[in-house]
Parts: C-alpha cells; sequence; structure tokens
C-alpha cells in the first residue's frame, strides 16, 4: 500500500503539470494549412528546386542567342641576334655570342562574335528536355505539399484525439476512485475480501497512470504538429474541431481515372518525356555543328592602335574521334529512358494499389466507428444497471468489476476508433493527390 501511494502521487503530480493548458494557442485546421503552405520548409525547397529547373531552360537557351566577347592586349616580344667568333690558334673553336636584341611591343583590341547556325537540332530537344523537367519540378510541388498535408493532417487528429482521451482518461480516473469508496465501505464492514479491495487500488493507479501518459501524448503531438506547421519555436497549441470524417467516399471508386490527375503519376510522365528528348538530344550529337563567326578590332606596335582588322566566317566542328564519348553518352541517354519508363509503370500500379488499399481501409475505420460507438452505448448501460445492483448487494464484485473494465475499454476503443478514421480519411485524400490546397477547394 505504500508503494501505491507513492506511485498514486507522482503520476498525479505529471498530470496537473502537463495538463497545465492556461497558455495554450487555438488552433484551427485551416489556419494550421495556410500557416504550413507559407512556412515549411519541404514546400520552400521544391519552390527553390522549380526555380533551378527554369535556370536551366534558360541556360541552354542561351546557345541559340549570338556570342559576344572583347578582348585587349598588350604583348612584349623580344628576338637576339648572334655573331660567331674563332680562335687564333690552329684549330678553330667557333662560339656564339649576343652581339645586339630587338625588343617590341604590340597593342590590339578585338570583338568578336559567334552564332550558332544548326548543331542537328541538339539544343531544341535539350530545350524541349527542360521544359519537361519544370513540369516535372512543379508536379514535385504537388507531391510534396501532399505529403506534408498528410503530416499536418495526422499531428492535427493525432493532438486532436490525445485532448479527448485525456478528457476520457480523467472521467475514468473519477470512476475508479468512485469504485475505489465502495469497495472499500464494503471492505470495512465486511462485506468484502481484501482482493477485490487491492483490485480496485490498482485499477485507480492505472487510472492515474492513463492521465499522466495522455498528458504526455498531448505535450508530444504538440511537438509534432509545431514541425509540420513549419515553426522554429515550439509552443503550446490545442486543436479544435469534431473527430467525423468528412469524406467518406463510401460509393467504389473509379482508381484508374483518379490515377491519371495524381501529380506523383504526372511527375514521372514528365520526367519520361524528358528523358526521351534527352535521348534525342544525345543522338544529335553525332551531327556537324555550324557557326557563324565575325571579328573586328585594332592592332598596332604604338598606343593608341588605329589598325583595322575584322575577319567574317563560318566554322563548321565535326569530330572525327572522341574516345567513344558520343557512343556513352547516347547509351547513357538510352538507360534513362528506359528507367524512366519502368519508373512510371511502376509507379502507376503502385498509385491505384494505393488508392484501393488506402479507400478499403477507411472504409472499414468508418464502419468500425459505429461498431464502437454501440458497443460503447451498451457498455454504459450495462455499467449503469451493475452499479445499482453491487451497491445493493445483488451483483458479486468479480462480476462487476468485469463489466466496469468493459465500459473503460469501450472508451478507449471508441476515441482509437475515430482516430483511426480520420487518420485513414488523411491517407486517402493524400492517394488522390490531395494538396494543401485540398482544403480551400
Amino acid at each position: 500500500m505504500k508503494y501505491a501511494k507513492i506511485l498514486l502521487i507522482i503520476l498525479s503530480s505529471s498530470a496537473i503539470l502537463l495538463s497545465d493548458v492556461s497558455a495554450e494557442e487555438t488552433l484551427l485546421w485551416q489556419n494550421c494549412v495556410k500557416e504550413a503552405k507559407s512556412s515549411h520548409p519541404d514546400l520552400i525547397a521544391a519552390l527553390e528546386k522549380i526555380k533551378q529547373a527554369k535556370a536551366t531552360k534558360e541556360i541552354t537557351r542561351s546557345a541559340y542567342l549570338t556570342q559576344l566577347n572583347f578582348d585587349a592586349s598588350e604583348v612584349t616580344s623580344k628576338t637576339a641576334t648572334f655573331s660567331a667568333s674563332g680562335s687564333s690558334i690552329g684549330i678553330s673553336s667557333p662560339a656564339t655570342s649576343p652581339k645586339n636584341s630587338n625588343r617590341s611591343t604590340t597593342y590590339q583590341f578585338e570583338a568578336s562574335a559567334e552564332q550558332l547556325l544548326f548543331d542537328g537540332f541538339k539544343t531544341s530537344f535539350d530545350l524541349s528536355s527542360n521544359e519537361r523537367s519544370i513540369t516535372a519540378s512543379k508536379y514535385n510541388y504537388d507531391v510534396t505539399s501532399s505529403n506534408i498535408r498528410l503530416r499536418l493532417r495526422t499531428a492535427y487528429v493525432n493532438l486532436l484525439s490525445a485532448q479527448e482521451y485525456f478528457l476520457v482518461a480523467q472521467d475514468i480516473e473519477a470512476r475508479r476512485k468512485q469504485t475505489l469508496e465502495l469497495v472499500k465501505l464494503r471492505y470495512e464492514g465486511g462485506r468484502e475480501h481484501k482482493g477485490s479491495l487491492m483490485t480496485s487500488e490498482a485499477n485507480l493507479i492505472q487510472a492515474i497512470y492513463d492521465v499522466a501518459q495522455a498528458s504526455r501524448s498531448i505535450y508530444l503531438y504538440q511537438r509534432q504538429l509545431t514541425k509540420e506547421l513549419g515553426r522554429s519555436k515550439f509552443s503550446l497549441m490545442m486543436a479544435t474541431g469534431e473527430l467525423e470524417v468528412k469524406d467518406q467516399a463510401r460509393m467504389l471508386p473509379n482508381f484508374e481515372n483518379i490515377t491519371e490527375t495524381n501529380p506523383l503519376l504526372q511527375q514521372l510522365v514528365a520526367q519520361k518525356e524528358a528523358a526521351q528528348f534527352g535521348l534525342k538530344a544525345a543522338y544529335a550529337n553525332f551531327f556537324p555543328q555550324v557557326y557563324a563567326n565575325g571579328s573586328a578590332g585594332n592592332t598596332d606596335k604604338r598606343w593608341f592602335p588605329d589598325k583595322n582588322e575584322y575577319s567574317i566566317g563560318t566554322s563548321i566542328t565535326f569530330p572525327v574521334f572522341d574516345g567513344g564519348n558520343r557512343i556513352a553518352t547516347a547509351q547513357k541517354a538510352k538507360g534513362a529512358l528506359g528507367q524512366s519508363q519502368a519508373d512510371e509503370r511502376s509507379g502507376r500500379d503502385s498509385v491505384i494499389f494505393t488508392l484501393a488499399s488506402t479507400w478499403t481501409q477507411l472504409q472499414d475505420a468508418i464502419d468500425n466507428v459505429e461498431v464502437q460507438r454501440k458497443a460503447l452505448e451498451a457498455a454504459q448501460e450495462r455499467a449503469k444497471i451493475s452499479a445499482a445492483e453491487y451497491a445493493i448487494g445483488l451483483l458479486l464484485y468479480d462480476n462487476w468489476i468485469i463489466i466496469e473494465d468493459n465500459l473503460v475499454s469501450a472508451k478507449k476503443s471508441y476515441i482509437s476508433a475515430q482516430n483511426a478514421s480520420l487518420v485513414n480519411e488523411a491517407n486517402w485524400i493524400q492517394a488522390k493527390g490531395g494538396t494543401l490546397d485540398y482544403d480551400q477547394e
């Protein structure tokens, strides 16, 4: 009994500490969605990927534009002349020695231009590939938004359920206290044995523990929601709303039609199309490159150079042997296309199955809520009757406590069923491709 009192005091203190909600922020689901859209780092990163894809396209487009360069140089050169001399002795020993040197400086200014005329349509194919990559990055943003909505909704539902479970746990604790008081009176009057008293004490300790655990769960889910909101600073918060599924989808949907608008599949399709143009660009490397080029400038050995020079012409570049680079590049692009085609097929099959799976789980969860609600109503009625019967001695403790335990279990199961139905609804919406904009449509 001594240790039971100590445990009771510790758990009660913990529950009181964690259940202080005086400084909590009240959050509506719509407000959570708006905050996540503007603050979540994953969405910001996805936006930056779109910017990178657009910049890559502009880099590729620059090959179509005339390339202008301006050069200025000052070159100093030095040349030396040598004289030969021989020995006056019988054998001639020629030697050289510098006699004088000439030094000159040349100044030059030159502007040059180069314009691509033909490259086997490689740049055109690269631009088309870049355009598909931009499209893929936009769908990647939608996929990211969809995943964030799932995590955000799950965190919100978990917090909402934890708050409801905390109230249920407190109600169970109060009921266990009443049970213990009644059993203690009967024990002191000699109408109940010690085992019943100890069982009631243990049940109360369990109830107090459940309250403390529920309080800690609320704190944990507050942390989870803080993360999914994209906040850098934690604050106490409270979710508001009903534990009720709105998107029930009771009629069997056409999963194939839903798949066609799924952003994950659309991203894979765009990646496949980008790979197709990438392969065409790789084959274009086998064509020659034709450029028009020209230059104009001044050169002279004195400052300021005033001798005009200019040139206009065309150039054709056709690599004869590059160590197999072009062939390997084409093979790599062909492999990338094959991979993207397989990824699209696998992604399509995966999306269809995920839709079917999440819809089935949602229907099961919705039906289970009704089952648990009926079970709870029955348990409450039985507990009401059995409590009255035990109080007047018409029911044994062993039978009564079973009914009480069933009521406790039914209350917990009902909250769990409601939580599961809402989480499965979030999974279903995510499988359809619902983003953070889903709740504002």
